[in-house]
């Protein structure tokens, strides 16, 4: 549901703040035509984005033509005809709708072809933010009305915002075709504008704010002042303008809050992919075996663990009994040949790919195939214990990316380092070796058994 609430504000915020300045040297515009235009332009532009070519060419033409229209729509500001306003309603209403409607991951409205929970939220959400929008045009509109001086700088600053990553498709675009050269400093100009799309809900939040202050300190302030006129019928109509403009500034502040916040959320929460639980260290005991107490693992929970390798190559693992009314152990590398070493989370009662979502049927853990986790083999459970194999973790090693820092010891002069920053390395009887010189390495290739003490 986040997702479709932020999409909607970054596609049609700035439009929505651009219209609503826009009115603001018009006659105020009937509610009718309003918003039957708008309905006509935000559905025909949404279902015309998904019959569009993804052509270069076409992507060249479009990033074209709305840098076009918005220099054209700050052309026609000089104006204040009524039908004009109706005119660009419609047309800057339909252009960001065939921009959003493009939004690759708007297919992800719903997984299925019924009408259910996920469907109704995500469709919520976009009701929801088209509210917002609504109101937020509305809101400025009110406000600069009564403080004028401050329609064109938020007009050109709303237009820089549009215009700033639509130059940045435009040379995109322009490079794919070759018609521009393909240089390190046009690069970065394009991954910074384009890139600054996830500011847009940030900007507008920011701008409704300024709004705000201004129009309290321009109109709230002097309208609470003017409460203080004597003549009965005076005092009331001064109390009753400064209680709506007290509302314009509550409403604009918290417009502006959902704005920023919604964005804000999405950024650092909803955005974000499950945290695995904390692994639990595991190693090896005098047996060469991992031991891990079947009491701790068999409550229906997943259990993750690592072992860390000689070479510091980290092997999580996790455990999770399949079954609420027996112990039917599942033994799983938390990773999968499909999506690599993201790993699982639990939710609920529902193990969870973090890499592509998929659901794990739980009984399945423990069986090849899919999205399910790799399962580990040869691990036996006593009365009391799990056991694991050194041998059955190796086997894993290749699943993994992960290299733990660990302080290791020369075997040939002795001396301290590190396994990430050693240059040498050799594995022998099973062991990975570091040394810290090219010669200790080959003296220790030719004769590895002098270097090794005995239990070793």
């Amino acid at each position: 549901m986040s997702y479709f609430l932020v999409s909607v504000l970054q596609s049609f915020l700035p439009v929505a703040l651009l219209l609503g300045l826009s009115w603001t040297a018009r006659k105020t515009p009937l509610v009718r035509p309003m918003v039957l235009l708008s309905l006509i332009g935000f559905f025909g532009g949404s279902f015309t984005a998904t019959h569009l070519p993804d052509s270069q060419q076409w992507a060249l033409w479009f990033t074209g033509l709305q840098i076009a229209l918005i220099l054209l729509f700050l052309l026609n500001q000089f104006t204040s005809g009524s039908r004009s306003g109706y005119v660009w309603q419609f047309i800057l209403v339909l252009v960001a709708s065939l921009r959003w409607g493009k939004t690759p991951n708007l297919g992800a409205i719903t997984a299925t072809d019924v009408i259910n929970t996920e469907l109704l939220l995500n469709i919520s959400a976009v009701i929801a933010g088209m509210i917002i929008v609504a109101f937020a045009g509305a809101l400025l509109a009110t406000c600069v009305r009564q403080v004028r001086t401050l329609r064109w700088p938020l007009l050109l600053l709303l237009a820089l915002l549009l215009l700033a990553p639509l130059s940045g498709e435009l040379m995109l675009a322009l490079m794919k075709l070759q018609v521009l050269e393909l240089t390190k400093s046009l690069l970065s100009y394009v991954a910074k504008v384009t890139n600054a799309n996830g500011l847009i809900n940030y900007f507008c939040g920011g701008l409704l704010l300024l709004t705000a202050l201004v129009y309290l300190l321009k109109v709230v302030i002097p309208r609470r002042r003017a409460r203080a006129e004597p003549r009965p019928i005076e005092h009331r109509k001064a109390v009753a303008h400064y209680q709506n403009s007290r509302r314009v500034l509550v409403m604009t502040l918290v417009l502006a809050v959902i704005a920023a916040g919604s964005q804000l959320y999405w950024d650092k929460i909803a955005s974000q992919p499950p945290r695995l639980s904390e692994a639990l260290p595991v190693t090896l005991n005098a047996d060469g075996l991992v031991h891990i107490p079947i009491e701790h693992v068999k409550d229906g929970k997943l259990h993750r663990f690592v072992w860390v390798a000689d070479d510091g190559k980290a092997v999580r693992f996790f455990v999770i009994n399949r079954y609420p009314d027996k112990l039917r152990l599942g033994v799983v590398f938390d990773a999968c040949l499909l999506c690599g070493d993201q790993g699982y989370v639990m939710e609920g009662n529902q193990v969870i790919c973090v890499a592509c979502d998929v659901r794990i049927f739980i009984p399945s853990i423990g069986k090849p195939g899919g999205c399910n986790p790799v399962p580990i083999e040869e691990w036996d459970m006593t009365a009391t214990d799990l056991v694991i194999s050194k041998k059955s973790l190796e086997s894993g090693l290749n699943y993994f990316s992960t290299i733990i820092t660990l302080e290791v010891t020369d075997p040939v002069d002795g001396s301290k380092l590190t396994n990430t920053k050693a240059e040498h390395r050799y594995n022998y009887a099973g062991k990975t070796y570091f040394f810290s010189s090219a010669a200790n390495y080959e003296a220790f290739r030719d004769t590895p058994e002098k270097f090794i003490k005995e239990g070793e």
